[in-house]
């Protein structure tokens, strides 16, 4: 799961909420959860990394588990695996330098990994380019939100320069958006490159040491049919990120000094206007690539309706983890650096492989068709799972909705779940009433400025304009003070082991859970709807059928 050790410090006190709990339905099992996630977690797979054999070995038994429960495969050519070309971006042995001219001449260098973390960019290896600056605000522009930071400004075949994250104020999953696409309204307009600076909020919540912790991770991207790797912005060349010094250096001379514009970006709804910089900017950067593939791994089971088995309900989990940590000086030979990724996220993955076996066993089958994704390279950037919803093996208008199932954190007893993403479409009422004779409640996102709903494998169907949610277990009776411990812990860490105290009956309560929400999606009359004048509805799905918000 991709998300960060500081949505731990978002946690609060959250009132314990204890109901009844009927008895699970026996075709859960306890046991069976617990052997899937041991197998997954083994150390002899040492953390399925994306493309490792590690990984290859877990697809190979996600597959074997559909074909026993006589599935169809969803995969290429007939088979089980979408497998996908990924190209991995490291920097080359010259580490990548950005230069910064000043209005009298003068010139200030800084290299990576000091006061500037320069981009990779996965299509051009080696780059050097110099052009002028402009500063254009957070840099937003959208026209459902009513935000264009670059009205009248001139940035084409310059560098622009945005403040990190977006207006305070804003909702945060629609600003998280916006905030995500910055580089495309920048390739609108013209401009070449891309520098950011932190405003006081955001350094204070992502502190530069803690970028430059990851600053040397490889960039990874899928490749496309015509053998380049994705890039959603090419024409956006290069990008850093700059600290103080750097920084400062950009706004040499201009009309506004930094400080100021950060008070301004401090305000409630404060959003500072752009103009051109007395500076100029010279960035370069060179990388190596190698290529990998993996696979998704897709099983169908068809539909029982004559009419809605050309509708499709996705169940996803992704079956990928980080892998091998690499050793560090002063590690004793005995060191454990295998990521296992028990509950991230083998414990999703065998949550739905009890769903996918309940179903297919059922004496009435869903009406709509499944779709079980286990999806690969999520902790990559989600890529697996936007692959596929850029490349279903079904027409993605037939893909009514998707859940997603990330992480599950099985060490207390859940008496609620949070389906990240309930605001948006009737998949929040849907989920509430499907859980609800269960005892489980259904509860609001605990952290929003976390911003979840737009950070996990759900969202890649989000873009293809299909409602969907990402569903875990709540903060409700001490889920809270677990989730917080977790992510400042085990989380991406060798610690997510089986040895953790897991509760594998609550692995087959959460499967119960999911198969109810799933039986609900694909049984009902009517799929799942995006609300009326619903951000993400409109921007994505602007022609599908809309539902009252109630």
């Amino acid at each position: 799961m991709i998300i960060s050790r500081l949505a731990a410090l978002a946690l609060l006190a959250t009132p314990i909420a204890i109901t009844a709990e009927p008895p699970a339905d026996s075709s859960f099992s306890a046991d069976r959860f617990r052997a899937t996630v041991g197998f997954l977690a083994d150390d002899l797979l040492k953390g399925r990394d994306t493309g490792s054999e590690g990984y290859e070995i877990a697809a190979r038994y996600v597959a074997s588990r559909f074909a026993e429960l006589g599935l169809k495969p969803g995969g290429d050519d007939g088979g089980w695996y979408q497998r996908i070309t990924f190209q991995q971006t490291d920097f080359a042995e010259t580490p990548g330098q950005v230069t910064i001219t000043g209005p009298g001449g003068a010139s200030q260098s800084w290299t990576h990994g000091t006061d500037v973390l320069v981009g990779l960019s996965a299509n051009e290896p080696h780059l050097d380019l110099s052009a002028p600056l402009v500063f254009v605000g957070y840099g937003i522009e959208n026209k459902l939100l009513g935000i264009n930071d670059y009205a009248g400004l001139d940035v084409k075949g310059k560098i622009v320069v945005t403040l990190r994250g977006f207006p305070q104020g804003m909702p945060s999953e629609e600003a998280a958006h916006a905030a995500a696409t910055k580089a495309q309204a920048a390739q609108a307009h013209g401009a070449i490159g891309m520098l950011s600076v932190g405003t006081n909020l955001t350094m204070k919540t992502r502190p530069w040491a803690q970028m430059v912790h990851f600053a040397d991770e490889p960039a990874f991207a899928w490749v496309g049919a015509d053998g380049k790797a994705y890039d959603e912005a090419p024409g956006i060349r290069i990008t850093a990120a700059l600290n103080e010094p750097a920084a400062q250096a950009l706004f040499a001379g201009a009309p506004q000094k930094l400080a100021a514009i950060r008070a301004m970006a401090d305000k409630a709804g404060g959003r500072p206007k752009g103009f051109a910089l007395k500076t100029r900017a010279r960035i370069r950067s060179d990388s190596v690539t190698r290529r990998v593939t993996s696979p998704n791994i897709i099983a169908i089971l068809p539909g029982s309706d004559p009419k809605l088995k050309a509708e499709y309900v996705v169940l996803s989990a992704h079956l990928d983890h980080i892998g091998v940590t690499p050793a560090r000086p002063g590690d004793k030979p005995e060191t454990d650096r295998i990521n296992n990724g028990a509950l991230d996220n083998g414990a999703g993955i065998a949550t739905m492989l009890e769903v996918a076996r309940a179903a297919a066993t059922a004496p009435d089958k869903p009406r709509r068709s499944l779709i079980f994704l286990a999806s690969t390279a999520e902790e990559k950037g989600l890529l697996g799972a936007d692959y596929y919803a850029r490349h279903p093996g079904v027409p993605i208008r037939a893909i009514v909705g998707n859940v997603d199932l990330d992480m599950p954190l099985l060490l207390y007893p859940f008496t609620d779940v949070t389906a990240f993403g309930a605001d948006h479409s009737t998949l929040g009422p849907i989920v509430a009433k499907a859980v609800e004779p269960m005892g489980i409640t259904l509860s609001p996102d605990p952290m929003p400025a976390q911003t979840i709903f737009v950070r996990s494998d759900h969202y890649m169907f989000v873009k293809q304009g299909v409602p969907a949610v990402f569903l875990a277990t709540g903060f409700a009776n001490g889920g809270d003070k677990h989730w917080g411990a977790f992510l400042n812990g085990a989380y991406h860490h060798p610690d997510d082991d089986m040895n953790q105290k897991i509760l594998w009956d609550q692995g087959a309560r959460f499967s119960e859970a999911n198969y109810r929400i799933m039986r609900a999606m694909a049984d009902a009359d009517v799929p799942p709807r995006w609300y009326a004048k619903d951000f993400f509805g409109d921007t994505f799905a602007p022609k599908a059928e809309k539902a009252k918000r109630p």
